[in-house]
């Protein structure tokens, strides 16, 4: 199912939080171990970090142009709904993050 292209060019920074045993977190354990090989071959100068943390909330940042953030919670979600929230925060750039 990876099938992500390429990022628009107004995402500077795609950030997950994961924790490497939560319940909460698998979906998000599983949406990288399948598509983040995909995800970064697609777009090789975009910086995508995963950082994990014992029983951190699952969540996306995605940084935008002029330092905007935008957040959302994948705490609890399947591997499917974490890629439809990833997708979500690549394609909706807040509107002052466009230029």
């Amino acid at each position: 199912m990876s099938t992500f292209a390429r990022f628009p060019p107004a995402l500077k920074e795609l950030r997950i939080h994961v924790s490497q045993t939560a319940a909460g977190s698998k979906g998000v354990r599983d949406f990288v171990l399948n598509h983040y090989a995909a995800i970064k071959t697609a777009n090789p100068s975009l910086p995508i970090l995963v950082r994990e943390a014992a029983n951190v909330e699952a969540r996306v940042f995605g940084r935008y142009a002029q330092g905007v953030e935008r957040k959302i919670v994948l705490e609890n979600l399947d591997e499917a709904s974490v890629a439809k929230k990833i997708r979500d925060i690549v394609e909706t750039a807040p509107s002052m993050a466009q230029g």
